[in-house]
C-alpha cells in the first residue's frame, strides 16, 4: 500500500500540466486532494494575498487537515534581466516564492501540532542553473529553492519533511502561457531530455513517499548537467549562450 494512502493533499497550480497530473498520481495512490487554481478546484488569484488566504481556509474545511503542502503554481516571462517590465517580475515572485511562503506559514503549525506533514516546493532545473533567456524566472526559482533549504533545516526532528522538485524541460502548456516573451527558437525545438507531467508526477510521489530532499526531473541527465556547470562554468556559459542567440556554430 503506498504510504500516500489517505493523505490529506493541498496543491496549487492543478489545472493543468504538472499539478494536474501530479493530483491524478496521488488519487491512484489514496491520497484526498484539493487543489487552489485559477481555473479548476478552489479558484483563486495566488497573486492576491487576501484570495489566498481565503483559499487556504477554504481548502483546510474542506480537508480537516493538510498532511502535504504542494507549493506547484508557477509563473514565467522570457524577457533579458536589464529590460525586464518590472510590474512582471514583481507578480512573477509574489506567484513563485510569496505564495510559496505564506501558505507554508499557513500549513505548517497543523502538521508541528500532529508532528508530521510535508512540504513540497516546484521550483526548477533553472533555480540550479541559471537560464540566461529566464533571467529573473531562474532567480525567483533559485529563491524557492533557498527558501527549501533553510526551511528543511527549522523543521529538522519536529516530523515535518521538505521536498525541493527540480524539473528539466515538461511537455506542459507553460511556454505559451508566460507573462511575456517567446522561447528561443532553438531551445523551442530541443526536446532531447524532455519529460511528460505523468512522469514528473510519479518522481514527485515517490519523492514524498521516501521523504526525498531534492527531486530532478531527469535524474542522470539532470544532475549531469548541474555538476557540469559548476565544474566547466565557461562551457555551460558558452552552451546556454548559443542556445539563448540561436547560434548553431557554438
Amino acid at each position: 500500500m503506498s504510504k500516500l494512502g489517505g493523505q490529506h493533499v493541498l496543491i496549487t497550480g492543478a489545472s493543468s500540466g504538472i499539478g494536474a497530473a501530479v493530483s491524478k498520481e496521488l488519487e491512484r495512490r489514496g491520497a484526498r486532494i484539493e487543489s487552489i487554481s485559477r481555473r479548476a478546484g478552489i479558484r483563486a488569484d495566488l497573486a492576491l494575498p487576501a484570495e489566498r488566504a481565503q483559499a487556504f481556509d477554504e481548502a483546510l474545511r474542506r480537508l480537516g487537515h493538510i498532511d502535504v503542502l504542494i507549493n506547484n503554481a508557477g509563473a514565467g516571462a522570457y524577457a533579458p534581466s536589464w529590460r525586464a517590465n518590472l510590474d512582471e517580475a514583481r507578480l512573477m515572485f509574489e506567484i513563485n516564492l510569496f505564495a510559496a511562503i505564506d501558505l507554508t506559514q499557513r500549513a505548517v503549525p497543523g502538521m508541528l501540532a500532529r508532528k508530521a506533514g510535508h512540504i513540497v516546493n516546484v521550483a526548477s532545473i533553472a533555480s540550479k542553473v541559471t537560464l540566461p533567456w529566464f533571467t529573473l524566472y531562474s532567480a525567483s526559482k533559485a529563491a524557492l529553492e533557498a527558501f527549501s533549504s533553510g526551511l528543511r533545516v527549522e523543521l529538522r526532528r519536529t516530523g515535518v519533511g521538505v521536498t525541493l522538485v527540480c524539473p528539466g524541460y515538461v511537455k506542459t502548456n507553460f511556454q505559451s502561457s508566460v507573462l511575456s516573451g517567446t522561447v528561443p527558437p532553438r531551445l523551442a525545438h530541443s526536446k532531447r531530455f524532455a519529460s511528460t507531467p505523468e512522469r514528473v508526477a510519479a518522481a514527485i510521489a515517490d519523492g514524498i513517499e521516501r521523504r526525498a530532499r531534492t527531486v530532478l526531473i531527469p535524474g542522470l541527465a539532470g544532475w549531469s548537467f548541474v555538476a557540469a556547470s559548476k565544474l566547466l562554468p565557461s562551457l555551460i556559459d558558452a552552451r546556454l549562450g548559443a542556445m539563448m542567440e540561436g547560434d548553431d556554430d557554438h
